[in-house]
């Protein structure tokens, strides 16, 4: 008899309903995700899905295991993220159909249809972005320090495999040449295929494509870029390294003087401890630290920051240099940027303008 926390569910199903979940083969060779089988499905409140295959209408069969992503799995069509670094929130998006899944050298690259958000893509149980709402990201972290600069003729943008900030930076009619460091070439084979309003900026004559660990090319290039901005996922993993003093240390060796920063900054709800040592770090190593924001539903809390950084002392992340007029706007498909949201970005709520010990209100 069901009680309380279980549900059981028995029935015939295609197991590759359940792929990537299912993994294994019957003895006879068939893989798991290309038979039909009799399973059941116990789903726990714990967020776990425990999957049985009973009986294979082929052969006889291998123990299959779970492999995990997401919260576990797909749960009745819902694609599930607990926050990475704030494991007491998740955030979930319904399914339409699974586009593509696979471990990477580096990463679990997943990306899928969802019927309001578009195509979403996540990395390592991460989402990353979605079809509907990517651009608010993606503008802010590249015109934001593009902005900010005079003239920002070469830019190196590290990580961003997605492809959306190189998108944006080649729009910039002042930016001559771009160059992205992406360390997994598979991220920009499948932005390519799945993302194509993602990739559009690969096609670009002014990029240069690197394919390699950020911090060994930047060491040697040094004092050679106007403006470096990092995509990077969440300080964990891999990652970790980017939110760490030698690597904004070696940001700077690689900037030209007067040269501009700007680094994915995290969610002020969620990671103000985290923002606040960084800030305090980067204060270490350049005259000028600001910290703006941006909307962005998908992310929890709704919410993402950017971590601008300078190595001139004159610079006012908070005023734009570089006054876009709406018939520019309109020229470069901006969506989300606007000469009023670069500088709303930076007018931070009291408390957290306090908390990370940045002046809460407009210079």
């Amino acid at each position: 008899m069901e009680t309380g926390l279980e549900k059981r569910i028995k029935g015939r199903w295609k197991s590759s309903e359940f792929y990537p979940y299912l993994k294994g083969s019957c003895k006879c060779g068939n893989k798991l995700s290309e038979v039909v089988c009799l399973i059941e499905v116990v789903l726990l409140e714990v967020d776990c899905i425990i999957i049985m295959v009973l009986e294979c209408n082929i052969a006889d069969y291998s123990i299959p295991t779970i492999e995990k992503f997401g919260m576990d799995a797909f749960k009745k069509g819902w694609f599930t993220e607990t926050g990475t670094l704030n494991g007491d929130q998740a955030i979930s998006i319904q399914v339409d159909e699974v586009l593509y899944q696979e471990k990477s050298k580096y990463q679990d690259i997943l990306v899928f249809q969802s019927n309001r958000f578009g195509r979403v893509l996540v990395l390592d149980n991460a989402i990353q972005l979605s079809e509907c709402d990517e651009f608010s990201y993606q503008e802010m972290i590249t015109f934001l320090p593009l902005n900010s600069h005079p003239n920002p003729k070469k830019v190196l943008i590290i990580g961003g495999g997605d492809g959306g900030a190189v998108r944006e930076a080649v729009k910039h009619p002042l930016v001559e040449s771009v160059t992205l460091c992406e360390i997994d070439e598979k991220v920009i084979e499948v932005s390519k295929k799945y993302l194509p309003f993602m990739a559009k900026g690969f096609e670009s004559p002014k990029l240069t494509l690197y394919i390699g660990d950020g911090a060994e090319f930047m060491r040697n290039h040094q004092h050679e870029f106007d403006v470096i901005i990092t995509d990077s996922s969440d300080p964990k993993g891999p990652a970790v390294c980017l939110f760490q003093k030698p690597y904004y240390e070696s940001l700077k060796k690689a900037l030209k003087p007067g040269g501009i920063v700007a680094s994915q900054g995290e969610s002020f709800w969620f990671d103000r401890k985290l923002i606040a040592e960084m800030i305090k770090m980067c204060k270490e190593i350049f005259p000028v630290v600001d910290y703006g924001s941006s909307y962005v539903p998908t992310y929890p809390g709704g919410q993402i920051g950017y971590l601008c950084c300078s190595t001139s002392p004159d610079t006012n992340f908070r005023q734009p240099l570089n006054l876009f007029s709406n018939e520019i706007l309109k020229e470069l498909n901006l969506k989300y940027y606007t000469p009023d949201t670069h500088r709303a970005a930076f007018a931070l709520p009291k408390l957290i303008a306090e908390e990370l010990e940045l002046k809460w209100e407009i210079k």
